[in-house]
C-alpha cells in the first residue's frame, strides 16, 4: 500500500493527503471499545476540553461540562494495538516516502485518541501545528485516522491546501499563533478553505505547517480519531524544549 508518484506529488503540493479505507473497520470498532473503555476509568494522562479554553468548551474542570475529555493522550503506551498501527506497515512504508529512510515517532505530540464529544467539545480556531513544537525544521507529517465518519456537523477537519508553504507575518496571527479571522489581509487566504470529510478506516496524512482547523460536534454521538505525528532522522527536537521531553521511537 505505497503512495503512487501522483500521491507524493498532491502531498507536497497540497500539504494533505487522504487514503480511503486504510485500516479495517473492525481494528476501528476495537480500538472505538477501547477508548471508550479508557474513558469511563478515567484513565490518565487526559486532556480536557476545558484545558485548552477554545471557544466553546467549558471554563474550567470544574464548570459543567468541565469532565469532558478532548483527548487520550500517550496513545503509544495504552495498548499494543495503538502502537503496532503506528509503527509497522503499512503505515511504516508510507512514512518512509514522505520522510526518507531514518523515521521517528515523536511521542511527546498528538499521539492520543482524540474524542470530539457531543454539547461540550469546543471549535479550533486556524493554525499550525507547528506553532508550538520545537524541531529544527517545521517539516514532520501527522497521520490521522478515522475510526468513525467524519463530517462537518461533527467536527471534521478543515484545511487551507498548501498553506505549509504560506509565509505569513506577525500581524496576521493573534497572540496565540492562530490565524486571525477579523482582517482583511487573511480574506483571500481564508476563502480557500476545504472540509476533509473521512469515512471510517481513512487515513489523513498532513504536514506540521499546513494550517487547519475543526468545528464543533453539534451531533449526538462522539467522534472518534487517532493521530500521531513523525519526523525525519535530521530534523531531531530542540534540547531541553517540550518535543524533547519524551523518548522517541524509531520506525525500523
Amino acid at each position: 500500500m505505497l503512495l503512487t508518484p501522483s500521491q507524493i506529488v498532491d502531498f507536497n503540493k497540497n500539504g494533505y493527503l487522504v487514503l480511503p479505507g486504510f485500516a479495517q473497520p473492525e481494528y476501528c470498532a476495537a480500538v472505538v471499545e477501547f477508548a471508550k473503555n479508557e474513558l469511563e476509568r478515567q484513565a490518565m494522562p487526559i486532556e480536557f476540553e476545558a484545558d485548552t479554553q477554545y471557544p466553546g468548551a467549558p471554563s474550567s474542570r470544574s464548570a459543567e461540562g468541565g469532565g469532558t475529555a478532548r483527548r487520550l493522550l500517550m496513545a503509544s503506551t495504552r495498548h499494543p494495538m495503538l502502537l503496532d498501527w503506528a509503527t509497522t506497515e503499512p503505515l511504516r512504508g508510507i512514512l518512509h516516502q514522505l520522510l526518507g529512510a531514518d523515521v521517528f515517532l515523536s511521542q511527546a505530540h498528538h499521539n492520543c485518541i482524540m474524542t470530539k464529544q457531543p454539547a461540550y467539545s469546543s471549535v479550533t480556531g486556524w493554525h499550525r501545528d507547528s506553532r508550538y513544537w520545537n524541531f529544527q525544521r517545521a517539516d514532520l507529517v501527522s497521520a490521522w485516522l478515522a475510526l468513525g465518519d467524519e463530517l462537518p456537523e461533527n467536527g471534521c477537519l478543515k484545511v487551507l491546501p498548501g498553506s505549509h508553504h504560506w509565509s505569513i507575518e506577525t500581524d496576521q496571527l493573534d497572540v496565540h499563533q492562530f490565524l486571525r479571522t477579523d482582517i482583511t489581509k487573511n480574506k483571500s487566504l481564508l476563502d480557500c478553505v476545504v472540509d476533509v470529510p473521512l469515512h471510517k478506516g481513512d487515513l489523513l496524512l498532513f504536514h506540521s505547517n499546513l494550517f487547519h482547523a475543526a468545528g464543533r460536534n453539534v451531533t449526538d454521538k462522539t467522534k472518534f480519531s487517532m493521530v500521531f505525528t513523525y519526523r525525519s532522522g535530521d530534523n531531531p527536537p530542540k534540547p531541553n524544549s517540550r518535543s524533547a521531553s519524551k523518548e522517541e521511537i524509531a520506525l525500523q
